[in-house]
């Protein structure tokens, strides 16, 4: 049964309670109410958290979500109080957590498609649609779609699938007015982040993110705002491509975790991701390269050097 291969035993802070272990996040609530996110170097592909993990990958997911956030905050507001570590925590934490309002978060992962490729080439192969969307005929792997599309799944727990989902069935299960604000919502922010990418010579092929209500903040006529939550446009949520390097009709060279999946299903590991056996270590050049590109994509985006 896939899961976590290893799983760790969460860190006992005072004042924290431990909530929940994820792929790569463990989550707290503090004495006020606030979340405490801790993002580890958890890494996972194929419904697996593997046991390996990837130095700095937590640091970079956190401070290249809080990069994002800024560019994106006359977009959506989003659900970061501060950085700061707590009191009596590990000192890892530091630049790998952020303290967050909670919110009442929405069941729906919340995906944008500007291009073809993953589940989506999957599904437009066999009924010309994804996630309900009808596309053109003649797309390949890695092509360019007409416009953004709106793609949302459902959420899975750890060692489970997300399922794509049509938007009518968003709107059945959280209601129109929800699911047209995550659709609107969802593809404005798309398309901020793939315009800046491409000013950065990368191609934000797709993305997804987790929106929230905040109840606390709502407004006089008692509406609550669409809060953007967890992490946004990391190598972990999204897929960017070297535009330099595009070529559709194959898979595309990318930042993501492709790397890793690669060799998992490689002859070099001998694992049958089939089988019933765990996924085994990464050897070492796997990790650093591995590395390397979570911290190339950092740069890439950020116009800032890792430190």
């Amino acid at each position: 049964m896939p899961g976590f291969v290893d799983k760790p035993e969460p860190a006992q802070v005072p004042g924290l309670t431990h909530l929940h272990t994820g792929k790569v996040r463990d989550l707290y609530r503090n004495e006020a109410g606030d979340l405490v996110m801790v993002a580890s170097d958890r890494t996972s592909a194929y419904d697996w958290v593997l046991p390996s993990l990837i130095p700095d990958k937590g640091r970079v997911l956190t401070r290249l979500s809080l990069w994002w956030f800024d560019q994106l905050a006359d977009l959506a507001p989003n659900h970061v109080v501060s950085t700061e570590v707590p009191a009596g925590a590990p000192a890892d934490w530091a630049g790998r957590t952020m303290v967050c309002r909670s919110l009442r978060m929405v069941p729906v992962e919340a995906v944008a498609r500007g291009y073809l490729t993953g589940s989506g080439l999957a599904e437009y192969e066999r009924s010309r649609t994804v996630c309900g969307v009808a596309l053109p005929e003649g797309l390949v792997d890695g092509s360019q779609l007409p416009a953004p599309i709106f793609t949302p799944a459902t959420k899975a727990a750890v060692g489970e699938h997300d399922e794509n989902v049509s938007y009518e069935e968003v709107a059945r299960q959280v209601g129109a007015e929800t699911a047209a604000l995550l659709r609107q919502n969802t593809l404005a922010v798309y398309i901020r982040a793939r315009d800046i990418a491409a000013e950065r010579g990368l191609i934000l092929a797709d993305t997804k993110f987790e929106f929230g209500y905040d109840d606390g903040a709502a407004a006089q006529d008692g509406s609550a705002p669409l809060v953007l939550a967890d992490e946004v446009l990391t190598p972990d949520s999204s897929r960017f491509w070297p535009a330099d390097g595009w070529e559709p009709g194959h898979a595309q060279p990318s930042y993501d975790k492709q790397f890793i999946r690669d060799w998992l299903t490689s002859d070099a590991s001998g694992w049958d991701r089939h089988g019933q056996l765990p996924p085994p270590e990464l050897p070492q050049d796997i990790v650093e390269q591995s590395r390397a590109r979570y911290l190339e994509a950092y740069e890439r985006l950020t116009g800032l050097p890792w430190s």
